[in-house]
C-alpha cells in the first residue's frame, strides 16, 4: 500500500498563494516499508481563475499539484525496489563467530 501526504505548506502572506509543498510518500508491504520526502515549488497567480486561496485548499488539491510536478510512478517504483531489497538483501553485515 502506498500513501502520499502533504507534510507542510509554505505560502505568501499577502495573497495566501502556496509557494512550496512538502510531501511524503510511504509504501508498506507487510512488515516492510520505505518512504521518500520531497518538495515542490509553485508560482501562484492570484489573478488566475484556477487560483485557490490557502484557506480553501484540501490535501487532495495540493497532492494533484504535486503529481503534476513529480514522476509519481517513478517515485513509487523506487519505493517498491527498496522494499524488495529489504525482503531479499543482496548484502548483509555480521561476523561468523
Amino acid at each position: 500500500m502506498t500513501t502520499w501526504t502533504i507534510a507542510q505548506l509554505e505560502r505568501n502572506t499577502t495573497d495566501g498563494g502556496v509557494i512550496v509543498a512538502h510531501w511524503r510518500v510511504t509504501a508498506e508491504d507487510g512488515e516492510y516499508s520505505a518512504s521518500s520526502y520531497g518538495t515542490c515549488v509553485f508560482t501562484p497567480d492570484p489573478d488566475s481563475e484556477d487560483f485557490v486561496p490557502f484557506e480553501s485548499l484540501t490535501e487532495a488539491d495540493v497532492l494533484a499539484w504535486v503529481y503534476e510536478s513529480v514522476d509519481k510512478d517513478s517515485v513509487e517504483a523506487g519505493l517498491t525496489a527498496k522494499i524488495e531489497e529489504q525482503k531479499a538483501p543482496q548484502t548483509v553485515a555480521g561476523v561468523p563467530w
